[in-house]
């Protein structure tokens, strides 16, 4: 059994110290991001992750403001509800001269507000007296740029790095500059809204004399890029604002009975308008912040399915992206084949270079049946027949990767091995090289066929039939459904576990199966390529206390040889795999037990920052009066840990919207004790939208429209 982490062959997040502060402010529009102190500094503490970032690099590695050369005393910071704007309240410490207190402590008050827009972070310092007496203070920036790639941020070392370029000084700006091995100049320009008493390459210094009262603003501005260029302060913040107002009328909006939900739902709408980034073919959800501030071919996927009833138009960017990224040709560097779905495609100098190669990589198993998935749930959710008329070439050239390239050996299993060197040894969602392992613990060898991929391609199977039977293709239609079910008595056969009551999770290249127990098999229940009568028999399995923590179902077992609460896949909690398996329940009937889940993941977001739900959380039992055990590197926002709540919500409900039928339908619905109602606004189905209350009452739930469109039926089953 091998235990060593080979740290540069998987791109590792190496974590050498504990966060500088488990409260980190994060701010992101398009290809910039940031991620600031409780302060709104950049400071180089913990694991180093705090800074300015654009299309992979990192551009601000410090920047530190002091309030007469001291650290100011925080009042209060946060990021506001629709992600906009950060603002940080600060005062004075105590400015003794002598024997005596110069200024008194709370006299200043100091306000700073930050927001991102166009490559550029906009920044507001605005001082106020709130003493008797005139002040007399300074205020002090000190500032670096490392122009590190965001691999080199995560750990990997480089043998050769490209020039810092002299730093240029003038009048009320610094530009520096960064000549890369890819020979391209990046560069940081700091633009002050006045002249500083004192500027340099590396700080500025501000002297400012305030009678009573009186407020003095000065205005920063850092923009990223080559040649960049900001905009006016005011004109950003305008359209900035603007650009959220508009992300909103493109979904619906849910309230509940319940305040702290409907926290939880507002911060995962808001993060899932910040991560979402408009590209030349739609809106796409980047992955998260810090680590996959970029497109993910499964992450973008998955997020589109779990948004897919509140926001169909999600969805229609995601797959038009991902058509137009996809793979023509073979390139065993890069883990390409013609028809193969994009795993991750980065900017920055490492990727440009060729020293990972992720500038377009396809190593994952799972993006190219979840791409034809969701061409297939999108059609059902929007009866859109033209957009997937235009995609279907597309969707053709998926399913042949998947019966050519993807099942490697003819077993009509889609298996995975990695052909780069450089490549991930694992290409599933549990892509971290301990996941895939036998009862023993002994890493399964490849190629490995995992069942949850299993059920993707069935599920794509029978929906690329359903979309060509709209399309006019008959003997297609036949031919596809008919391998769907051919996969399923497969799958069956070769992967159950009557002794364990749930499915392998995976088999290996000998076709042995990993009897080790997982939640991977849930996401067979998403797909419904489970039996209905193993359907139960696997709740029960992902249910048993050695799987749920009690904080959410846990990847891997307690008792399983490599189980670590601490883990990043074997042992911790996910929330977007617990919402997989939540809507999979719904999808069998089994709504209570979806019910339970979203009752789990809406205790711990009681217990984290702003309600967001990081990327995982450890593994641990629950224990009372705590929450959940943080992940030391946990991505926060995380696209699909921001819409999770979505799905278990899709799944509590059985809601499934029949587009080409005009038909609402909720099947079974259940409501947890702690919603009373939910109001759904402004739901769309087709060109008609509508406004839905759903109640819980003693033995049931009803659904009733408010508004009452005549072309759209409302079906309850219970």
């Amino acid at each position: 059994m091998d235990d060593v982490i080979k740290v540069e062959e998987q791109y590792y997040i190496l974590a050498t110290s504990s966060r500088a502060d488990d409260r980190a402010l994060v701010l992101k529009h398009g290809d910039t991001f940031a991620v600031f102190d409780r302060y709104g500094d950049v400071v180089p503490y913990g694991l180093g992750e705090q800074g300015l970032y654009h299309d992979g690099t990192r551009f601000l590695s410090r920047f530190e403001l002091r309030l007469n050369r001291r650290r100011p005393l925080l009042l209060s910071s946060t990021v506001k509800e629709d992600n906009e704007l950060l603002t940080v309240d600060l005062t004075n410490p105590d400015l003794v001269s002598g024997d005596s207190v110069r200024i008194a402590r709370d006299s200043l008050h100091l306000l700073r507000s930050k927001f991102l827009w166009d490559g550029a972070c906009y920044e507001c310092w605005r001082l106020t007296n709130h003493g008797l007496s005139p002040i007399s203070s300074s205020l002090d920036v000190t500032f670096a740029v490392d122009f590190a790639d965001i691999f080199e941020v995560r750990g990997m070392r480089r043998e050769r790095r490209g020039q810092p370029l002299p730093g240029v000084v003038e009048g009320q700006s610094v530009t520096l500059p960064y000549l890369g091995l890819d020979h391209v100049r990046r560069q940081a320009c700091l633009t002050f809204s006045r002249v500083p008493e004192e500027l340099t390459a590396t700080s500025a210094r501000f002297d400012v004399t305030l009678r009573p009262q009186e407020t003095a603003q000065i205005l920063v501005t850092v923009a990223c890029g080559a040649a960049a260029e900001p905009e006016d302060f005011d004109d950003a913040f305008q359209r900035s604002a603007s650009g959220v107002a508009t992300a909103r009328t493109r979904r619906c909006d849910v309230f509940t009975s319940n305040e702290q939900f409907n926290q939880w739902i507002k911060r995962s709408q808001a993060d899932l308008r910040m991560m979402t980034t408009e590209t030349a073919q739609g809106p796409y959800p980047y992955a998260g912040v810090p680590w996959f501030s970029t497109p993910f071919g499964r992450d973008g996927l998955i997020t589109a399915l779990e948004l897919l009833w509140a926001d169909p138009d999600l969805a229609r960017g995601v797959l038009a992206y991902l058509a137009a990224t996809q793979a023509s040709a073979v390139n065993p560097e890069r883990d390409a084949e013609p028809g193969k779905i994009l795993h991750e495609r980065r900017g920055g100098e490492m990727a440009a270079l060729g020293e990972i190669p992720f500038d377009c990589y396809y190593g994952s198993v799972d993006a190219t049946p979840l791409f034809v998935m969701l061409a297939g749930a999108y059609f059902q959710r929007t009866a859109n027949r033209e957009f997937i008329a235009g995609l279907w070439p597309h969707i053709e050239r998926a399913l042949e990767w998947i019966d050519r390239y993807g099942d490697r050996d003819g077993d009509g299993f889609v298996e995975y091995a990695t052909r780069s060197p450089q490549g991930l040894v694992q290409q599933g969602w549990k892509d971290s090289s301990d996941s895939v392992f036998h009862d023993d613990g002994r890493i399964a060898d490849p190629p490995i066929a995992l069942c949850e991929v299993q059920g993707y391609v069935y599920d794509a199977k029978r929906s690329a039939s359903a979309l060509a039977a709209m399309l006019g293709h008959a003997d297609r239609a036949d031919q596809l459904a008919q391998q769907a079910e051919r996969l399923r008595d497969r799958f069956e056969a070769a992967f159950w576990c009557e002794d364990l009551s749930t499915y392998a999770l995976a088999l290996d290249g000998d076709k042995r199966p990993c009897r080790v127990r997982t939640s991977n098999p849930g996401h067979c229940l998403f797909s419904r390529i489970v039996s209905t009568d193993r359907a139960r028999r696997l709740a029960g399995q992902l249910f048993d206390a050695n799987l749920q923590s009690g904080w959410g179902i846990r990847t891997l077992a307690t008792h399983e040889a490599r189980y670590n609460p601490m883990s990043y896949h074997n042992g911790s909690v996910w929330p977007h795999d617990n919402a997989l398996i939540a809507a999979g329940l719904g999808r069998y009937g089994l709504t209570d037990a979806a019910s339970r889940l979203l009752g789990d993941l809406f205790d711990a977001s009681l217990f984290v920052e702003l309600r967001r739900l990081p990327e995982l959380y450890c593994g641990f039992p629950r224990r009372k009066g705590e929450g959940p055990v943080r992940y030391p590197v946990a991505c926060m926002p995380q696209s699909w840990s921001a819409a999770s709540v979505f799905l278990m919500l899709e799944g509590c409900l059985g809601l499934s919207i029949d587009a080409p039928a005009r038909r609402i339908i909720f099947n079974r619905p259940t409501l947890p004790g702690f919603l009373q109602t939910i109001r759904i606004e402004r739901l769309r189905v087709g060109e008609t939208t509508l406004d839905l209350l759903i109640e819980r009452h003693k033995y049931d739930v009803s659904v009733r429209a408010l508004t009452h469109p005549d072309d759209v039926e409302i079906v309850l089953v219970k």
